[in-house]
């Protein structure tokens, strides 16, 4: 080597440590940067010494220790070791938490691919990954790593719309049911007057513990019992009170019921009913205010009045979150109207369409008998819960603003695919809401759809008058139902009004009865071509009833209440009901 070859070796080695040190130099101010702009969310926290000794000490490698625990997360999965893969889940997107689609899939992971690996025979256990999903992105990534992106919200979202709200899952109605059962009792009454209660209440505990109207009752419950002392144990443990009061003391129970408190405790109940949504569901009550108002169904009486949606359904936390999410990709600057952006959309419009089909929850209670492990003991009675659902036509208003909104906003050449497949969605959703309201005896409401489904999306079969257009969509529904006798459609149907009229939908049961009677007519009275010789209507009323009661899914407390129903509210149907079972009685003797 000569000379000048050793003398530009030295001098760029020189020069490499001069960049090294002035790089030192800025990496102080660097970090102090990353810190003021809230950059730095990626340190390790909760995770073993020798995990965090491993990521801080692989450096640059970090990325491989991670691709590690993902394999292994991948194998214990396969292993169904479920509660490790869970455990090596939360530390993958510690180490890794701006990557939205981290979280995406280890939600999915454990919602779909572990909770279906549980037996359907034991719901709890499937239920409690379905929640591991959902709380893994709303509490970690967005409330606590405040990671602000639209997947992460859609992803909550579509939990609650497909995996709680659809059907898909065997454990589906336990799902529904328990979602039901744990918003119920934070819900009150659930009227307006209720909603606007919620939202306007305190939102810190220090701001009720510092109001002179809650110091006699929160002292009067500490002196009472020692688990009032903490305080954020308080508000848990009266949630806990109000569900259950003979699990406290006596001298507790007699606050509860001291008048001189009904005043505070009325207002107490609210602020922590409140606080309940905002710190355990991460439900803010002003936002839940706000989507009543736009989403919520109308008041028939007002049709400008929206009352509050049902927050124990899932296709209305379906739509919080999608809001929530479509909201934050708002504010990015230099937005674009991306893929995420309209899929996230089409969970708002599908939520709508869902409950409109099937928005009105009820969950009706029933007793069984459990044999008991000694013969000579009397069966024990057990109180059981279900979930039923039924539609409500009162959501499509606010279905059709939105979807109006949605089309709109993706009216353009670059979304012109997109722009399509919305229009066909609306379409059909306008379809089913002519037939749904003009079987539902609203037909002046089905009138004003049908004219705008001609307006919007003129077809040769819009053309025809509405009695048309819905006796011919009602015989294209029979058909798809794969049921060929007209006999059993018309018993089908009549039993679905049974179904509702059982739990109380009366709207619902005088569609289904009005549809039948309607098939009826169409082949019974109709054209010489349509003519079937059908026994007379009462007499399929008789023997579609026999089926329900007849039909092992329902309980028997729920058919006693059908026959109480109809012996007391509808005794023409009664008489008329008992006459033909006389008739078919009389018929089986003689046949005997």
């Amino acid at each position: 080597m000569n000379l000048r070859d050793v003398i530009i070796w030295f001098v760029c080695l020189l020069v490499a440590v001069i960049f090294l040190f002035a790089a030192g130099f800025q990496l102080d101010s660097i970090n102090r940067q990353r810190q003021d702009m809230n950059l730095i969310i990626d340190k390790p926290e909760n995770i073993p010494p020798s995990l965090a000794f491993a990521t801080v000490a692989t450096g640059a490698f970090r990325g491989l220790v991670v691709d590690v625990l993902w394999m292994r997360a991948d194998q214990l999965k396969e292993e169904k070791q479920f509660y490790d893969a869970r455990q090596l889940a939360e530390w993958i997107t510690i180490l890794q938490p701006r990557f939205a689609s981290v979280w995406e899939f280890h939600a999915w992971n454990m919602a779909y691919n572990i909770s279906v690996t549980i037996p359907a025979t034991q719901p709890e256990q499937r239920w409690r990954w379905v929640k591991n999903g959902y709380e893994l992105i709303r509490d970690q990534a967005i409330d606590k790593y405040k990671l602000k992106n639209i997947t992460l919200y859609r992803e909550i979202g579509r939990i609650f719309q497909h995996k709680i709200g659809g059907v898909s899952d065997d454990a589906n109605k336990y799902y529904k049911l328990q979602l039901a059962l744990a918003l119920q009792p934070l819900l009150g009454s659930a009227d307006t007057q209720y909603f606007d209660a919620i939202a306007d209440t305190p939102t810190t505990w220090r701001e009720i513990a510092g109001d002179p109207n809650f110091t006699d009752l929160i002292e009067a419950l500490k002196s009472a019992d020692e688990i009032f002392t903490g305080d954020k144990e308080f508000i848990s443990n009266y949630l806990s009170l109000k569900q259950d009061p003979n699990r406290y003391s006596p001298a507790v129970r007699e606050i509860l019921k001291d008048p001189k408190h009904s005043r505070a405790l009325d207002q107490f109940d609210i602020f922590a009913n409140a606080y309940q949504l905002r710190n355990t569901w991460k439900l803010d009550p002003v936002f839940m205010r706000e989507l009543n108002n736009t989403y919520g169904p109308i008041d028939w009486k007002d049709p400008n009045v929206h009352l509050p949606l049902d927050w124990r359904h899932p296709d209305t936390h379906a739509i919080y979150w999608a809001v929530k999410g479509l909201q934050v990709n708002a504010r990015e600057e230099s937005r674009e109207i991306d893929i995420q952006e309209t899929n996230t959309d089409r969970i708002v419009a599908h939520s709508l369409q869902n409950l409109f089909r099937y928005g009105k929850l009820f969950v009706n209670d029933y007793v069984i008998q459990v044999p008991s492990a000694d013969p000579s003991q009397e069966p024990q009675r057990q109180v059981k819960q279900e979930v039923f659902l039924s539609p409500d036509l009162r959501i499509f208003e606010p279905y059709n603003k939105s979807a109006l909104a949605i089309l709109e906003k993706h009216n353009t050449e670059e979304d012109k695919g997109v722009y399509e497949s919305l229009q066909n969605g609306h379409r059909n959703m306008l379809i089913n809401a002519v037939f749904s309201f003009y079987q539902a005896g609203h037909e002046r409401q089905a009138k004003k759809i049908y004219d705008q489904l001609r307006e919007l999306y003129p077809r040769d079969d819009f053309k025809v008058p509405i009695e048309v257009f819905a006796r011919t969509r009602l015989i294209e529904e029979l058909d798809s139902i794969g049921i060929h006798d007209v006999r059993e459609q018309i018993t089908f149907i009549l039993i679905q009004g049974y179904y509702y009229y059982a739990i109380r939908d009366d709207e619902a049961a005088f569609d289904r009865e009005k549809m039948a009677e309607n098939l009826y007519n169409h082949y019974q009275k109709g054209h010489d071509e349509y003519r079937i010789d059908l026994p007379e209507y009462h007499v399929l009323k008789y023997w579609a009833l026999v089926s329900f009661i007849n039909d092992q899914l329902y309980p028997p407390y729920f058919k006693r209440a059908l026959l109480e129903r109809i012996k007391v509210e509808r005794p023409d149907l009664w008489k008329q009901l008992m006459a033909e079972e006389e008739i078919q009685s009389k018929k089986s003797e003689q046949s005997g």
